[in-house]
C-alpha cells in the first residue's frame, strides 16, 4: 500500500539562485558560504555536477574542474523563504506530514489516493503548483512509497526531475542495485558495523535475520529498519532537542585572532537568544577553533565545559572568555590562522522542567530573576528594531559577519538567526 510522497527538490540552493538570476540558467553554478579559495561549495548546480563538482568540492578545486563556473555566496534567508513559499505549494495539492529538511518534505497518502495511478496524479500537481507559483528552475525528484524510507530511496532513484514510484510488489528487487549508505542514515560507521556483520550489499542487508540487525544497530533501530524495508509503515516520532549551535567559516579578513573572537561573541549571543526562544536552559557549552590543514593534519582546538542550568547571555560570555584564554597554553585564542569557528549549547533542559539551584553560581553581580529580565529585554528589542539593535559590545567587530547559515536537516529561524 503506497502512504506517502516525497518530495526531494533538485539542487536546492544552487536552483534558487538560478530562479533569481535568469543569467545563471544553463550555467554551472557553485554556491559559496564564503567567497574565498580555501572555501568549499556548500551546493552545485546540474550543470556543474556534469563537471564533477559537488557538495564539499574546494572553490579552488570547483575552478580547476570547470573554469566557467559561477561562484555566488549564499543567500540563506532567500532560501528559507522559497522553502516557505514551497511548502505553501505543496500543501495547497496535499497536506504536508512532515518537512524533512530544507528541501525536503513528505505528504502522506490516505484513502483514494493510495492507489498507483491517484498518486502519480497528485505528485504530477505538485510539480505544476511549483512551476506555476514559484518558478521553472524549482525542480523536485518526488518517490511515491509504503513508507518515508522508501520513498526517500524513491525520490533519489531519477533526477533531476524525476518521479518514481515503489509499490509492495517492487520489494526488494528495484532495491537490490542500491548500497546500503543510499539509506538516509546510513553512514560511514554503519557501513563498517554492516560490514563486521557480513552486510556489505543490499540483498545482504535484505537477507539478515531481525536479530542480526537489532545487534548491529545496537537497539530497537536494527527491529525498525527490518521492518521498513519490507514496506512497515511508521508514525512520527517526537523529536528530541539535545543540543543547539552556531558554526561559521571565516572571510578572509577575519582570519586572525581578533576575528575569530569577535564572530564567536556574536554567535553566542545569536545562540543565546535561539536557546530562550526555543524554551531551553543548557548545562554545558563547546566551543571549537578550526585551523588551516597543515599537511596531511587537521588543526584545530576545542574546548568543553559544564555548569548549572541557564540561558544567560552574559554567562555564556563569560564563559566563553574563560576558555579562550585558558592558562597553560590550552586556551582557543591559541590556534593560528583561524578557518572556521562555532559553538554548541548541549545538556538541554525544557524550561517547564528547569529547576533553580540554591547556589545560583552563574548570579553575577544582578539577581537571576533580573537578568533574565534584561535578556528578554534585549531579545524584544532587536525582534522590533532589528537584529543588532542592542547587543553586547564584545560582538561589535562582527556584527554583520556572523549571518545566517542554513543547517540542512533544519530549517533556520530568521527571527534569531539572521
Amino acid at each position: 500500500m503506497l502512504r506517502t510522497l516525497f518530495v526531494d527538490f533538485n539542487s536546492y540552493f544552487a536552483s534558487v539562485e538560478q530562479q533569481i538570476n535568469p543569467a545563471l540558467r544553463g550555467r554551472p553554478v557553485g554556491v559559496v558560504p564564503v567567497m574565498a579559495e580555501t572555501s568549499c561549495c556548500i551546493a552545485a548546480s546540474y550543470e556543474a555536477k556534469a563537471y564533477g563538482i559537488k557538495t564539499g568540492t574546494s572553490v579552488a578545486e570547483a575552478r580547476r574542474l570547470c573554469p566557467d563556473i559561477a561562484l555566488v555566496v549564499g543567500r540563506h534567508a532567500v532560501y528559507v523563504d522559497f522553502h516557505q513559499r514551497a511548502v505553501a505549494a505543496v500543501e495547497r495539492i496535499a497536506p504536508v506530514r512532515q518537512v524533512m529538511s530544507i528541501d525536503e518534505m513528505e505528504c502522506e497518502l490516505t484513502g483514494s489516493w493510495r492507489g498507483r495511478e491517484k498518486a502519480m496524479n497528485i505528485a504530477d500537481r505538485i510539480k505544476k503548483e511549483l512551476r506555476d507559483s514559484i518558478g521553472v528552475c524549482m525542480r523536485s525528484s518526488i518517490g511515491i512509497a509504503p513508507n518515508t524510507m522508501l520513498g526517500k530511496l524513491a525520490s533519489d532513484m531519477q533526477k533531476p526531475n524525476g518521479l518514481t514510484v515503489l509499490e509492495q510488489a517492487d520489494i526488494p528487487t528495484k532495491l537490490l542495485h542500491l548500497k546500503p549508505s543510499a539509506i538516509s542514515g546510513v553512514g560511514p560507521r554503519m557501513v563498517q558495523r554492516l560490514e563486521r556483520a557480513g552486510i556489505v550489499t543490499m540483498a545482504d542487508l535484505y537477507a539478515a535475520p531481525r536479530d542480526v540487525l537489532h545487534t548491529v544497530w545496537g537497539g530497537v533501530g536494527g527491529t525498525e529498519m527490518y521492518d521498513k524495508l519490507r514496506g512497515q509503515w511508521y508514525e512520527q516520532r517526537e523529536v528530541v532537542t539535545r543540543t543547539l549551535g552556531h558554526s561559521h567559516v571565516l572571510p578572509p579578513e577575519l582570519r586572525n585572532t581578533e576575528g575569530a573572537w569577535n564572530v564567536l561573541n556574536r554567535l553566542t549571543q545569536k545562540a543565546a537568544m535561539r536557546l530562550r526562544k526555543q524554551g531551553f536552559y543548557a548545562t554545558g557549552m563547546s566551543v571549537f577553533v578550526k585551523g588551516r590543514r597543515i599537511g596531511d593534519m587537521k588543526s584545530g582546538r576545542q574546548r568543553d565545559t559544564t555548569f548549572c542550568e541557564t540561558q544567560d547571555t552574559a554567562f555564556f560570555l563569560h564563559v566563553l572568555a574563560k576558555l579562550w584564554s585558558k592558562p597553560a597554553g590550552q586556551g582557543l585564542g591559541l590556534q593560528p590562522m583561524p578557518l572556521a569557528v562555532g559553538l554548541t549549547f548541549f545538556g538541554l533542559v525544557p524550561a517547564t522542567q528547569h529547576t533553580p539551584t540554591l547556589f545560583e553560581a552563574n548570579a553575577g553581580v544582578a539577581s537571576k530573576v533580573n537578568r533574565s529580565r534584561l535578556s528578554a529585554a534585549v531579545d524584544n528589542i532587536n525582534r522590533l528594531y532589528g537584529k543588532n539593535a542592542l547587543y553586547y559590545a564584545s560582538a561589535h567587530g562582527a556584527l554583520d559577519n556572523a549571518p545566517m547559515r542554513i543547517a540542512f536537516t533544519r530549517i533556520p529561524d530568521i527571527e534569531t538567526e539572521a
